[in-house]
């Protein structure tokens, strides 16, 4: 299938690499008129780069996702190139890194709450108002399966993305009566520059192996594949899915802690 955003315009913030970049290009490749965002400028014009390249629309804005001035800057721009703003995906975040909890400072608690889950929220706020004079839209957030369960991330890190998922379910009920959807996708252990880290400390000790073997499809996820379940959550496939978290992590979150049977 093809063309399924045909005619709209969308927002992708974190689109400087893994499921940001994945998902803008998805978006672009369906149709879609893309303004993409990124505070780390370089990952930002390559994926600009590669979206054009392929023949597709798109405008790029340095910006931080967290910060409400620039979330108003960037929808504002959105709405003022594109005439409109069907699907906002408020993909940005950071983990704070392989903290303890007695480890974790305050500021970096906060930075990330800043980030993950302030961000979230900016989007959604300022770029509603637009969508419901249309009629409606999709807004899309990043929250991950740290945030459903423990041992899936850091402190900080999980309680952003718990905060992620409440937000969605808040928000789908604030706009009631609107036509603008929210919902969120809880990915699983996805090879992205933010794990970056976990699979080259695997691949040095010889262990790549056994990543993601604690999933039923024991392996790791691509950013295709997060992107696949956005863009089903931005076309209008989903227009009666509202208000969700959907976990994206090879069955991760179905099951509690087990042993693997021996054979």
């Amino acid at each position: 299938m093809t063309g399924r955003l045909q005619g709209k315009a969308a927002i992708v913030t974190g689109a400087g690499s893994g499921i940001g970049r994945a998902s803008a290009m998805a978006f672009a490749r369906e149709g879609a008129r893309v303004l993409i965002a990124d505070r780390a400028e370089d990952g930002l014009n390559h994926t600009l780069e590669l979206i054009q390249k392929a023949g597709h629309a798109a405008e790029a804005l340095a910006m931080d996702a967290g910060d409400e001035k620039d979330v108003v800057r960037l929808v504002d721009l959105a709405v003022k190139t594109f005439g409109r703003l069907d699907i906002v995906y408020a993909n940005a975040g950071v983990s704070g890194g392989m903290t303890t909890l007695f480890e974790a400072s305050v500021e970096t608690f906060t930075e990330i709450l800043r980030i993950n889950l302030i961000g979230p929220f900016l989007a959604i706020q300022k770029a509603a108002p637009h969508m419901i004079r249309q009629g409606g839209g999709s807004i899309i957030c990043t929250a991950s399966v740290a945030g459903l369960r423990a041992n899936a991330g850091n402190v900080q890190y999980a309680a952003s993305k718990a905060g992620v998922i409440s937000l969605v379910q808040t928000c789908s009920n604030a706009l009631i009566g609107t036509g603008v959807r929210v919902n969120a996708i809880c990915p699983g252990l996805i090879e992205t520059g933010m794990t970056k880290p976990i699979f080259d400390l695997a691949r040095s000790r010889g262990t790549d192996s056994k990543i993601g073997q604690l999933n039923p499809l024991q392996r790791a996820g691509r950013p295709e594949e997060i992107a696949a379940m956005a863009l089903f959550l931005a076309s209008d496939e989903a227009s009666y899915v509202n208000g969700q978290a959907f976990p994206v992590d090879g069955g991760l979150s179905s099951t509690h802690p087990f042993a693997k049977p021996r054979k």
